[in-house]
């Protein structure tokens, strides 16, 4: 560990602290959504009324996320840039490391980009046939929850395992 110095120190504490609350509100949110909200919105009568819903809900929650990927993006820089852990990207025993930027990346894709390309589409397209969405675009998105929350905790239990010393590969 290249920290030096006790303000050095607190900082990178200070950094870990904020990344793991982050982490936590982050996929956490995205439990609930996938695990509580899209089940209990799959009995809505109709579909038009499940997206309208989900769409005011996502709305609240895509704040929050961006926020807490922001805040995960860089404090998780921070931390290995003081620890000087780039080369950790080279080596197949972090390969939690790989997974948390790669979940981090289509997360922070999604919520900075292809949400808002969306929606702004959606405004110049404002019908009511666009208004309509199928069975089958809810069950996609039911589907991609579901992948990524999947992704998403095998990549926190790895890196809790991992920045505990337990890599997969040896040392």
């Amino acid at each position: 560990m290249h920290v030096a110095g006790k303000k050095q120190m607190d900082e990178f504490i200070f950094a870990r602290v904020l990344h793991v609350l982050s982490v936590v509100l982050w996929i956490g949110g995205v439990a609930m959504v996938t695990t509580v909200l899209l089940p209990v919105l799959s009995q809505t009568k109709t579909v038009s009324e499940r997206m309208v819903f989900f769409e005011r809900f996502r709305c609240r929650f895509a704040a929050q996320a961006r926020y807490t990927t922001l805040i995960v993006g860089l404090s998780g820089f921070y931390m290995v840039h003081v620890l000087d852990a780039w080369h950790r990207f080279m080596l197949l025993n972090y390969w939690w490391m790989h997974a948390m930027v790669l979940i981090w990346l289509v997360f922070s894709v999604m919520l900075f980009i292809l949400v808002p390309l969306a929606k702004r589409r959606q405004l110049l397209e404002v019908t009511e046939q666009s208004l309509v969405v199928s069975e089958k675009a809810f069950v996609k998105i039911q589907r991609m929850h579901w992948i990524l929350l999947i992704l998403s905790l095998i990549t926190v239990a790895g890196a809790v395992a991992g920045s505990h010393g337990w890599l997969m590969f040896g040392v």
